[in-house]
């Protein structure tokens, strides 16, 4: 195979705010970055436009073996977690490798189109015929040219409670799956729950592997199994290894305990994934009023130095029936629960879905310095808060140094009485480059 002409992108912004900067791509790396770089012979030029580019963006949460199944074998009537996981229990026998690995690979399309390189997929390994993650090993090996797909053995239906799910899940992860996973809320006591994440961190720590464990994903405030999960990181020595995902109870928590938390999660090394759209939707049910939002302590964690990565979670499935693969309506529901609002904050919330999630997965060769690999995405947007605000039009999406995908800018032909001598003129939506109006950040 011939290798890829040189890449030059011309007069882009960065989301550090710098401006007029070039990007050169080759051989599948970033091998120049600055103001009016020289184009080598052969190379392909394209202007950004003061456009905004980015790495592309990381999903450090999601299922695969799920997307795109909602309606089979009915509705979640009742919308709620554990219909969704009933749901989900019903639609396994009917399962097929054939429809799990279409599914997911149309999946895979609509992430390539937003943006989206990088997927952690947690995928249910509660039976013994192991379908989903066949399918799923094989989706991996497809779409490696152009997505970094994990997956993580999950026992949706319980570590112990399941008969039979520790060797599943081994037998799991002897197929090749990246990272050990589980649920200890789910399990049938809270003991149980601890003896889970002892015997599940203790297999990671043999076998050399990653945890992502679903964790607290609860209203219940005495749902408290991180507080082992960050005690097992410590005592095993797997610091920056260990992801606990959704942690939704510590929204419930008193602020005192919540503070002496996220202390801990912190010293222990431990990630923190939250995954807003889902969060907000699915915690909260059983309130009247006032509900609670239920995303967990989002900035509290980010203040205290924990890397916070968002997921999509769900898109078209037993759990959730919207979705498109678009991150930035991820961070932009994340920004809105967690009121996270001040300029500074709306960038964290973009860095959620692009170098915090990317941190999470350990993804190598990550981001927008000289020797990273050159993937990247070229946003219709200034900044990251304007990416944020307008969900952006992705105008290029380049894996390797090779153009993926390309989106026509968003605008709008008006006619409009009294205006520009009758003609028809565009807009978009974009603010255009001038003064910043004064007033408070906030």
């Amino acid at each position: 195979m011939n290798a890829a002409p040189p890449l030059l992108i011309r007069n882009a912004t960065l989301p550090d705010g710098r401006g007029d900067i070039d990007l050169l791509a080759l051989d599948g790396r970033i091998a120049a970055l600055g103001p009016a770089l020289p184009a080598p012979a052969g190379a392909v030029a394209i202007d950004a436009q003061g456009w905004l580019l980015s790495p592309p963006f990381v999903d450090a949460h999601f299922h695969l073996d799920a997307t795109l199944s909602f309606g089979l074998p009915r509705v979640n009537a009742s919308g709620t977690l554990l219909e969704g996981i009933q749901l989900w229990g019903e639609l396994k026998p009917l399962l097929t490798e054939e429809a799990i690995a279409e599914r997911a690979l149309q999946y895979c399309d609509w992430a390539v189109a937003r943006g989206l390189l990088a997927i952690r997929s947690h995928v249910d390994v509660c039976d013994e015929r192991l379908l989903a993650v066949r399918a799923l090993i094989e989706v991996k090996r497809r779409v490696a040219p152009y997505l970094d797909l994990q997956l993580v053995a999950f026992p949706q239906d319980g570590l112990l409670r399941t008969a039979g799910a520790l060797d599943t899940l081994r037998r799991a992860l002897d197929l090749g799956l990246d990272v050990v996973g589980g649920i200890p809320h789910f399990e049938r006591t809270y003991e149980q729950g601890g003896e889970s994440v002892r015997l599940l961190c203790e297999l990671a720590a043999e076998r050399g592997l990653p945890v992502d464990l679903h964790c607290d994903e609860t209203d219940d405030p005495q749902s408290r199994h991180i507080e082992t999960l960050a005690f097992q990181a410590r005592r095993l020595g797997l610091q920056g290894r260990v992801t606990g995902s959704h942690l939704t109870s510590m929204h419930s928590m008193d602020n005192d305990y919540a503070a002496k938390l996220v202390a801990l999660i912190a010293d222990s090394g431990v990630h923190a994934v939250a995954n807003p759209l889902i969060n907000i939707t699915l915690q909260g049910r059983r309130d009247s009023y006032p509900k609670r939002r239920g995303m967990t302590r989002v900035p509290e964690l980010m203040a205290a130095g924990v890397t916070v990565g968002f997921g999509h979670d769900c898109v078209l499935d037993p759990w959730y029936a919207l979705g498109s693969a678009d991150m930035l309506e991820v961070a932009a529901m994340g920004l809105h629960v967690a009121q996270m609002t001040a300029q500074a904050a709306q960038r964290q919330c973009f860095d959620a879905v692009t170098v915090n999630s990317a941190r999470i997965l350990g993804l190598q060769g990550y981001g927008l310095d000289v020797g990273c690999r050159a993937d990247l995405v070229l946003l219709q947007a200034r900044s990251p808060e304007e990416a944020l605000r307008l969900r952006a039009q992705r105008l290029l999406v380049v894996r390797g140094g090779t153009v993926l995908s390309r989106m026509a800018p968003a605008s709008a032909e008006l006619h409009l009485p009294g205006r520009a001598g009758g003609r028809p003129f565009s807009v978009d939506f974009t603010r255009q480059p001038g003064p910043a109006p004064g007033g408070a950040d906030r």
